[in-house]
C-alpha cells in the first residue's frame, strides 16, 4: 500500500493515466456527511433511487478498503492499456523491420559486332555483373547497324533483325560494345569508319577501345606506330620489316631490290597484296595503283620457313607458328601446317610493346616472318578483330568472355574483379622439344609445343614415330631435312598401354610430318 500511495502522490504517473480514470478518487466530499455513522436502512429505503456520486464508506475499515478496490480496479486498466500499446508498437516495428522487396535492377546491354559464325550470347549467358546485373547481348554485323548519338543521352542503336522472313528495327543504348569484325575494308559497300565515330560520340567504353578501332582503319597509320617501338627499342630486340610508304603512284617510280611485295591502301587478310619480281611487273601495279586512287607501300619480299603469330588477350599470351604446304608465298592463302608454339620472353616483349599503342590494346596480335636466312621479321599487329586460330579457339572465346565482364564491371560499375588467367603454356600431357639450328638459337627461334592445321584436308597432328619396344619407352625421330628448319630431332615419352592403333596413328601423322617438312625449303 505505502508503494501505492508513493505512486499515488507522483505527479507525473497520475498524468499520464487516461481521462477518466482516478477521477472518483479525486473528488472531494461534500459538506455534511459523516463517515462515521452508517444510514439506517429505513432512510435508505425513503430515498428515491438515483446514481450516487459518491459511494459511501460506513466505517474508517471498510472506506480504505472500498478506496484500495476502486485503486486497484483503475491500475488494472492502466496495465493493459500499457500493454496493448505495447502490443501495437511491436507490430508496427515488425512490419517495418521486414525485409524489403528485392530491386529488379535492368540489365547492362552489351553489342557485339561480329558475323553469325560465332553466337556470343551463349558465352554470356547465365553470366552477372557484380552478381547483381544480368548482361544481355545484342549481336549483329555493320552492315545491320544505324546510329545516332547525342550529348546528354549517349548512343542509340538501331538493328536489323529478321523474325520469320520480316525485317524488324530493334533500338537500344549499348552500355559496352566488343567489336570482332573489320570496321573498314577497300571493298566497296565495306566501310563503316561512321558507326566507329558514332560509337566514339556516344562515349561507349568497349574492348579495345573506340579511339584504337579507328586508328587501325589504316594499315600505314598503325605502322608508323610500330617505327617508334623500333627506334625505341631497337632492330635486335625488335626487328620491324622495312617498309616504303607511297601517297600516290607518282613516287612509285623504282624498287631498290626485287622481289618486292606491293599492298594498295588498307590491305589486309591476305587481300590487295601482290609479289613483284622485276622492273616491268613494278610499273604494271603502279598503273593499277593509279585507277585505285590510293596510297600504298612495298616492302622487301622474304622467303620465309614460317610465319610467326603471338597473340595477348588480356594477360593471356599464346603464340603460333604456320608453315606453308600448298607452296603459296602468302602462308594464310591455301593449305598450311599450324602449331602452337612456346612464348619466349622475346615474343612477350613484341607483343607487350604493341599494346601500348593507341592508349593500350587489350586484345591484339602481331605476325612476323621468320626467314630462311635465320632471322625475324616484324610485318603486322592486329586489334580486337584478328581471326582466332589454333586448336584452343573456345578457350580463347572464354577469355574474351571474361574479359569484356571484366572491363564492363571496371568501368561501368567501379568494381575490380580478377582480369582473365595468364596461361601462357600450352596444357597438354606430352612434352616435345627440339634443337634448333645455330641460327635459330641466336634469334629466339621458337619450340614446337603443339601441332593443328588450317587446312580441312591436313586434319592430323605431327608426331614422334612410335617405338615398338614397349610402352614407356622413348625413340629419336630421324632427321627430316638438310636446314632444319621447323623438325630436328624430337624425342617424347610415349603413354603406357599403347594400342595398335594407336601406333599405326602415329606413324602416320610422323609420315604426314616429314611430308609438310619437305616444302618448307
Amino acid at each position: 500500500m505505502n508503494y501505492l500511495r508513493r505512486r499515488l502522490s507522483d505527479s507525473s504517473f497520475v498524468a499520464n493515466l487516461p481521462n477518466g480514470y482516478m477521477m472518483d478518487l479525486q473528488r472531494p466530499t461534500p459538506p455534511g456527511s459523516s463517515t462515521s455513522s452508517p444510514a439506517s436502512p429505513a432512510t435508505e429505503r425513503r430515498q428515491p433511487p438515483s446514481i450516487p456520486t459518491l459511494i459511501p464508506t460506513p466505517s474508517p475499515a471498510q472506506g480504505s478498503a472500498a478506496s484500495t478496490g476502486s485503486f486497484l480496479s483503475s491500475f488494472s486498466s492502466v496495465v493493459k492499456s500499457a500493454q496493448m500499446a505495447q502490443n501495437v508498437a511491436a507490430a508496427a516495428h515488425a512490419k517495418t523491420a521486414a525485409p524489403p522487396k528485392p530491386v529488379v535492377r535492368k540489365p547492362k546491354i552489351l553489342l557485339v559486332v561480329d558475323d553469325q559464325h560465332t553466337d556470343w550470347a551463349k558465352y554470356f549467358r547465365g553470366k552477372k555483373l557484380n552478381g547483381e546485373y544480368e548482361i544481355r547481348v545484342e549481336q549483329a554485323e555493320f552492315s545491320e547497324i544505324n546510329l545516332a548519338s547525342y550529348v546528354t543521352s549517349g548512343c542509340m542503336v538501331d538493328m536489323q533483325v529478321n523474325k520469320a522472313g520480316t525485317k524488324m528495327v530493334r533500338s537500344f543504348k549499348p552500355d559496352f560494345v566488343l567489336i570482332r569484325q573489320h570496321a573498314y575494308s577497300m571493298v566497296p559497300g565495306e566501310d563503316f569508319r561512321n558507326l566507329v565515330i558514332g560509337l566514339h560520340f556516344g562515349g561507349v567504353p568497349s574492348i579495345n577501345s573506340v579511339f584504337s578501332i579507328y586508328n587501325f582503319c589504316s594499315k600505314p597509320w598503325v605502322f608508323s606506330q610500330m617505327i617508334r617501338i623500333y627506334h625505341s627499342l631497337g632492330a635486335e630486340k625488335f626487328p620491324l620489316n622495312e617498309q616504303t610508304f607511297h601517297a600516290n603512284h607518282m613516287q612509285m617510280v623504282t624498287s631498290p631490290s626485287y622481289p618486292v611485295v606491293v599492298k594498295m591502301g588498307h590491305a589486309h587478310s591476305g587481300m590487295g597484296k601482290i609479289k613483284v619480281e622485276n622492273q616491268q611487273d613494278f610499273q604494271d601495279i603502279t598503273s593499277v595503283v593509279a585507277l585505285a586512287g590510293t596510297y600504298a607501300t612495298t616492302e622487301p619480299y622474304v622467303q620465309s620457313k614460317y610465319d610467326i603469330r603471338i597473340q595477348k588477350i588480356g594477360n593471356n599470351y599464346k603464340a603460333y607458328m604456320r608453315t606453308s604446304i600448298s607452296g603459296n608465298w602468302k602462308a594464310n592463302t591455301g593449305s598450311a601446317m599450324l602449331e602452337q608454339i612456346a612464348m619466349t620472353d622475346r615474343y612477350r616483349l613484341w607483343v607487350d610493346s604493341c599494346a601500348e599503342m593507341f592508349g593500350g590494346l587489350d586484345i591484339c596480335a602481331v605476325k612476323a616472318v621468320h626467314g630462311k636466312d635465320g632471322n625475324d621479321y616484324i610485318i603486322e599487329v592486329m586489334d580486337s578483330s584478328m581471326p582466332l586460330i589454333g586448336e584452343h579457339v573456345e578457350e580463347d572465346k572464354q577469355l574474351i568472355t571474361e574479359l569484356v565482364l571484366h572491363k564492363m564491371a571496371q568501368v561501368l560499375l567501379g568494381v575490380s574483379t580478377p582480369p582473365p588467367s595468364s596461361t601462357t603454356q600450352p596444357r597438354r600431357g606430352g612434352h616435345r622439344s627440339g634443337s634448333a639450328s645455330p641460327s635459330q638459337s641466336t634469334q629466339g627461334s621458337p619450340q614446337r609445343a603443339r601441332s593443328a592445321t588450317t587446312s580441312p584436308s591436313q586434319s592430323f597432328q605431327p608426331g614422334p614415330l612410335p617405338d615398338n619396344s614397349g610402352p614407356g619407352a622413348q625413340k629419336q625421330s630421324p632427321q627430316l631435312n638438310k636446314s632444319q628448319s621447323l623438325t630436328n630431332t624430337f624425342s617424347e615419352t610415349l603413354r603406357g598401354n599403347v594400342t595398335d592403333d594407336e601406333a599405326k596413328a602415329e606413324t602416320i601423322r610422323s609420315l604426314r610430318q616429314s611430308f609438310a617438312s619437305l616444302f618448307s625449303d
